[in-house]
């Protein structure tokens, strides 16, 4: 994995609903805990673009739904700062299922923007994605 090359805000915490976009099964995500993630005592953990969370499917088809899976989170509603001086931000919080052993999509498809770090970070997202900003 890559370092992402932007200063990125965490604004995802426990419990927060992202929404699935690829063709996995899931439609609704809650996040349960955060990959790699290294705090202090009694502070929840917090995600941005491109790390890795660990959901349960909230909404979805009967085989997906109440499952532990692995998700990166591809887009984000608070805004974060790239290196050129630019902020992006997003109208809601996504991620795409994956397979935690070799971080490559559970689906086929992407539905949706997915953010140019995602790319840096996740090449196999960055092929099926249909479009990248």
């Amino acid at each position: 994995m890559k370092p992402v090359k932007a200063k990125i805000s965490k604004p995802i915490t426990l419990r927060t609903v992202l929404t699935c976009i690829d063709n996995s099964g899931a439609k609704k995500l809650s996040v349960i805990a955060v990959k790699t993630y290294k705090g202090k005592r009694r502070r929840l953990p917090r995600a941005g673009i491109g790390d890795i969370v660990i959901c349960s499917v909230v909404n979805g088809n009967e085989k997906m739904r109440h499952k532990v899976v692995y998700a990166v989170i591809v887009r984000q509603k608070k805004e974060y700062r790239r290196l050129d001086g630019t902020r992006i931000k997003f109208e809601d919080n996504a991620a795409v299922v994956i397979n935690p052993k070799n971080n490559e999509p559970q689906g086929t498809e992407i539905r949706g923007i997915v953010a140019k770090e995602v790319i840096q970070r996740f090449s196999a997202i960055g092929k099926i994605a249909t479009q990248v900003v």
